[in-house]
Formats: structure tokens, C-alpha cells, sequence
């Protein structure tokens, strides 16, 4: 079980504020060992285990220079959170904020509805998992006051629903945007940034909306649902069309999941077979069917807008896959890549009756125009040949076959980042070191085995302290204390997350790439992205003297190699923004090189206080 966390608005009666804790029963030293089954309120988490998700939620307060006495509230996080809250709830508090980073808040009722907290990566039993809660709502300080309507409830934040400002409609697309067609990956826009580093970014509004095709029927492969949320990012002329979610929940978060599609008689489900335990169904995906062909959106972010509003966030998005003619061969429409085959065995890996309709779909167009291979994740055991077929071997081999050595190779760089870290063993060479270095480090069929640079990017506790969201953004970088003792030789490998370049430096990152670049960071010799996060549970671990590889986890991303593009390396962009449609640069969406953590810096952990100084929005972070 879990303690919880509390952010707290603070008070005059000390340096930082006054403080509670809110309780719960959870308690870290009662977890599972590693490999037994799940039942009650330990549940997998997304790419793996950590803390459960966040309720009672609270609105943020801007530090003042004259000493100011706001109301005490806090977050709860623990997998007892939805209880506790629903039978402790404050009355709501009614005020406006200061602008701060985010602008300026709208004044309403902030009510108890939950938020959801994202990716975690831990193999060592610590179970998370988010989901958006259905708790009643506060009674109002006035009899007057009236009840928000439920359809028109935003879905919260860890500040609350105070936090979120509706964007301007020229925020959105009201035409085909200025896209890089060149690699096809996107940032998500990002709420208060300057226009320019919006300029070539995508929302979901404006993916789902007409300016990209006539949407018939779609399919969202997602770890984390907010499904009022999702039905609204849909335009109104396609609002009613046939949806399927695929998703990973079970028992009672399922039945969850389930109630929150009553009022959509559209929305059907299809669960995906978890049978390791602590798998997550943690692929992110989108297949749309228009009038006029088929896209495939692969991309980082949940269905929650949490996740869509100031987090750096990624995805590739296919061109529109026309329709085969009639009588095609079982072989037509296939790409260089293959990429028509690969996805065809990933959704066939699901063994589900509800996608059956969709492979047949998806055989019936041409995506002979991909220019990208899948690397997917699906949970099993794996031997002889079929070890290549998922995970980081999967992802080793497509290196092996397609890329090329690089002379001096070994001082080209290897780059991961991500937003959640599993366990790694006691030293380096009990996975990251040794079998997934090898697979990072492979640049085709030289038999050289180079030892090259390592830089892992995640977000320093400044880093989060100072982003747009405060550390509420550390929601979503599940990294524990429990997980970070037992490897704190992984922390000298750490890298600040800074990306000027993009506009986002503080916009926290939820979303991974991986990538190799020379040793003046101007090109890169291939580049992933995925929604595979630093674990094992999401990459697999070789096992039985190497003759067998476990995964626990439903993933999925997109590798980029430069022979695919006609390119011996890919020229790095360093001015990725405003987006050009012909820049042959690739829009790396972080400062290269990367930054070191200073002998200052400490990685973000989610589970310990941080009171010595305020957020951007004046609050402090409290575990109990």
C-alpha cells in the first residue's frame, strides 16, 4: 500500500507556509513481491508500478509580497485516495489566482472530481495506476450557487479545475496546418507558449478534425481515459461515429472505465490480455477510418487533458493510407519498412474478436507511403526467432539490418529519455549496461562493441519546480524513493531537461525518445519515439541464460533510420520552430547537447517533501 502526498496552499505562520497532511492507510513497506498476482487496490501500473492517483484536488494560490492567509487544502495520492476523499471533502473554495506562467484563471467552483497521474516504471511491486474518478460533489458555500452541469465539467488537474484556462479558438487549426512532411513528427501544443512554438504543433482537436479526413469509425489504444473528455475533443459532425477503446483495466477499475461511457452509446470497449504480472496496457495509438482512406496516429499522450495542455508530448502521424483497389493481392499496399505487416502482427498479437474488423481494414489500404518501422511491446515469453519479434531486441535487430557502422562510432552518443524509471539492479551491468546498451549501441552488422557516451534525460526537482505546472507536474514523473536507493549509480548518467529550442523547457515531458547522435550533436544516426519508458517491464529482460525474453507491457513507437529517407544520418534541426513543410533538419524536441546534472541537482522523486521553496504557482509538495 501507499502513504500519500499532499500539495499544499500556504499560509503566513511560516518561512514557506503552514501545512497538513491528508491520511490514508496505504503503507509502503506492505507490497507485493515482484511476480505475484494482483488483486483489490494493487493494480498495474502504466509501464509499471508506483503510487495511485490523485484526488481532492486544490487550487493553486501565487506567492504575495504582503504576507496573505489563503485556505489550507491539500491532494491526496494513494490507492485509498478515492474513499478517503469522498468522505472527508472540504467545501470547495472560490477566488482567482494571480497570473502566473499559466495565465490567468477563470473563477468558478473547484468540486472533488479526480485527477489522474501519469506514467510509472517500477518492476519492484510498487503498483500505481490512474484513472479519472467519479466522486460526488462538494456543497457549495451558498445555497445559491449554482452546480456545474456534469457535461460541461472539465476534467481536473493536481491544482484543480481552477488551473486550466480555455484556449482561444485561434489556438486550434481552422485550417491544414504548416506540418514538417518530411518525418511527420509532432510536438503536442502546449497552453502559454508563444505562438511561434504552437506554430506546427498538434492538439487532439485538431487530429480528430475535419481538416485531416472524413472521420467514419476510430479506435483509441490508450493506457488512461477521461471518456467525456475524449468524446468533446471529437468535432460535433463526428461526435456519435463508432469508437472502440482498447485498454488494459481489470475488475473494478474496468467497471470504472465502463461507467464512464453510459452517457456515449458509441463507445465500446476491448480489453487487452494482461496475463504477466504488473503488465500495463501502456501503447498509445490511434487508427482512423475516413470516408476518404486510413490514418495511424503513434503518439505519448493519454486521453486525459492533463496531458494535452502543458507537458511536452509526441507523436507521428501517417499520411492518409488510400483505399486498395478491389482484388488486390494479400500483399499490396506494403511499405519499405514493412510497416503494413508489422502492424497487422501487433494488433493480431491482442488476440481480441473486436479488432478483427480493423485488420481487415487496414488489409484493404495502401500504406506503401510509411516511412518509419514499428517497435512494439507485447506481454509474454519469448524463444528462438520470436525473440526479435518485440521489445529492445526487436529494436536491435531493425538497427542491425538497417542502419550502417559509422566510423568512430564509439564517440556518437547514445540519448534516452523518458518520464518514469524501473528498477534497474544493483549495478549497471545487470540490464541497462548490458543488454540494453548493446541493443542502443548497434549501428549494423559491424561487430564492433563500442562503449559510447550514455546521457539519460529526466527532469531535476528544479526542472519541475519551476515548470508551467509546478511540481504537480512531478505527478506524472513516478519515480519513488524506493526504486531511486537501490540504483543511485543510475543518477550520474542524469541530464537536465531543457529545450529552448522548442519552446518547452518548461513544459515537463511525458513524452520518450531514444536516439544516437555524432559526437557534435548535429546529426543522428537513427531516432525512436515510444511510449516505452527506462524499464524492463517495458523493454523485456532476457532470461534463462539468455535463451528467453520477458515483457510485462503493451507498448508501441515509431524508429526512424535515415536509409529509409534516402539519408546517411539525419541533420538535427536546431530551430525546429516555426515549422517549415520542407526542412530536411530533424526537429529534436529537446537541447542537444544535453545538459549534466550539476553536483546541485537531485532527479525528481515523487514520493518525498519538497518544502524549502515554492512552485510557480506558490505551492509546496508533502508526502505523509
Amino acid at each position: 500500500m501507499y502513504g500519500c502526498l499532499a500539495i499544499v496552499c500556504m499560509s503566513q505562520d511560516s518561512q514557506h507556509g503552514r501545512w497538513t497532511v491528508s491520511s490514508s492507510d496505504d503503507d509502503d513497506e506492505h507490497l507485493p513481491p515482484s511476480g505475484t498476482k494482483t488483486s483489490g487496490s494493487h493494480r498495474p501500473a502504466e509501464s509499471n508500478h508506483s503510487p495511485a492517483s490523485l484526488v481532492a484536488v486544490t487550487a493553486p494560490v501565487e506567492v504575495k509580497p504582503e504576507p496573505i492567509k489563503p485556505p489550507v487544502t491539500s491532494l491526496i495520492i494513494g490507492s485509498e485516495a478515492r474513499q478517503s476523499a469522498a468522505l472527508n471533502q472540504s467545501n470547495p473554495v472560490k477566488y482567482e489566482t494571480s497570473p502566473s506562467f499559466a495565465g490567468k484563471r477563470k473563477k468558478e467552483v473547484s468540486d472533488s472530481a479526480g485527477w489522474a497521474l501519469s506514467d510509472s516504471d517500477e518492476d519492484d511491486g510498487d503498483v500505481k495506476k490512474k484513472s479519472v474518478s467519479n466522486l460526488p460533489k462538494q456543497t457549495p458555500h451558498s445555497p445559491n450557487t449554482k452546480k456545474p452541469k456534469v457535461e460541461k465539467e472539465r476534467p481536473p488537474s493536481p491544482h484543480g479545475r481552477l488551473y486550466y484556462i480555455d484556449e482561444p479558438e485561434d489556438f486550434f487549426e481552422s485550417s491544414i496546418p504548416c506540418l514538417n512532411d518530411t518525418y511527420r513528427f509532432y510536438l503536442n501544443k502546449v497552453t502559454g507558449l508563444d505562438k511561434k512554438y504552437n506554430s506546427g504543433a498538434l492538439h487532439i482537436r485538431d487530429i480528430l478534425s475535419p481538416l485531416f479526413g472524413t472521420l467514419k469509425e476510430s479506435v483509441q489504444f490508450n493506457y488512461c481515459f477521461d471518456i467525456a473528455w475524449m468524446v468533446q475533443q471529437y468535432p460535433s459532425e463526428f461526435r456519435d461515429r463508432p469508437v472502440l477503446i482498447v485498454h488494459g483495466d481489470k475488475r473494478e477499475a474496468k467497471a470504472r472505465l465502463v461507467q464512464q461511457a453510459q452517457p456515449f452509446p458509441h463507445v465500446r470497449f476491448c480489453q487487452a490480455k494482461l496475463d504477466i504480472a504488473f503488465g500495463t496496457h501502456h501503447t498509445k495509438m490511434m487508427l482512423l477510418w475516413y470516408e476518404e482512406g486510413f490514418r495511424v496516429i503513434i503518439l505519448t499522450s493519454n486521453l486525459i487533458r492533463a496531458d494535452w495542455y502543458q507537458k511536452t508530448q509526441g507523436m507521428w502521424m501517417s499520411p492518409l493510407f488510400p483505399r486498395l483497389p478491389k482484388g488486390s493481392s494479400a500483399t499490396a499496399g506494403e511499405s519499405s519498412t514493412f510497416f503494413k505487416r508489422d502492424l497487422l502482427e501487433y494488433l493480431a498479437s491482442y488476440r481480441a474478436p473486436e479488432l478483427e474488423e480493423w485488420i481487415q481494414r487496414i488489409k484493404e489500404h495502401d500504406l506503401s507511403e510509411a516511412r518509419v518501422y514499428l517497435v512494439g511491446s507485447t506481454p509474454g515469453r519469448y524463444v528462438g526467432s520470436d525473440m526479435e519479434r518485440w521489445g529492445h531486441l526487436r529494436l536491435r535487430k531493425l538497427l542491425y539490418d538497417h542502419t550502417n557502422p559509422i566510423s568512430g562510432e564509439e564517440g556518437w552518443p547514445v540519448i534516452g529519455q523518458f518520464s518514469s524509471i524501473g528498477s534497474m539492479g544493483l549495478d549497471k551491468t545487470k540490464w541497462l549496461a548490458g543488454e540494453f546498451q548493446r541493443t542502443l549501441t548497434t549501428l549494423g552488422k559491424s561487430s564492433i562493441r563500442p562503449d559510447p557516451p550514455v546521457h539519460l534525460l529526466y527532469p531535476s526537482v528544479e526542472d519541475v519546480r519551476m515548470s508551467l505546472e509546478g511540481y504537480p507536474a512531478g505527478g506524472s514523473l513516478p519515480y519513488s524513493i524506493q526504486t531511486a536507493q537501490k540504483q543511485l549509480w543510475l543518477h550520474s548518467f542524469f541530464h537536465r531537461w531543457k529545450a529552448n529550442s522548442t519552446g518547452r523547457s518548461h513544459a515537463m515531458p511525458h513524452i520518450k525518445t531514444y536516439m544516437r547522435a555524432s559526437p557534435d550533436f548535429t546529426q543522428l544516426a537513427w531516432f525512436l519515439v515510444t511510449s516505452a519508458n527506462l524499464s524492463k517491464a517495458a523493454w523485456g529482460a532476457l532470461e534463462k541464460n539468455n535463451t528467453q525474453i520477458m515483457i510485462r507491457s503493451y507498448e508501441l513507437g515509431v524508429l526512424y533510420v535515415p536509409s529509409a529517407f534516402n539519408m546517411k544520418t539525419f541533420p538535427v534541426d536546431k530551430n525546429p520552430f516555426p515549422v517549415s513543410s520542407s526542412s530536411s533538419g530533424f526537429p529534436v524536441p529537446f537541447d542537444l547537447p544535453p545538459t549534466c546534472y550539476s553536483s546541485k541537482d537531485q532527479p525528481w522523486i515523487w514520493n518525498i517533501p519538497y518544502s524549502q521553496a515554492p512552485d510557480t504557482h506558490g505551492n509546496i509538495w508533502v508526502p505523509s
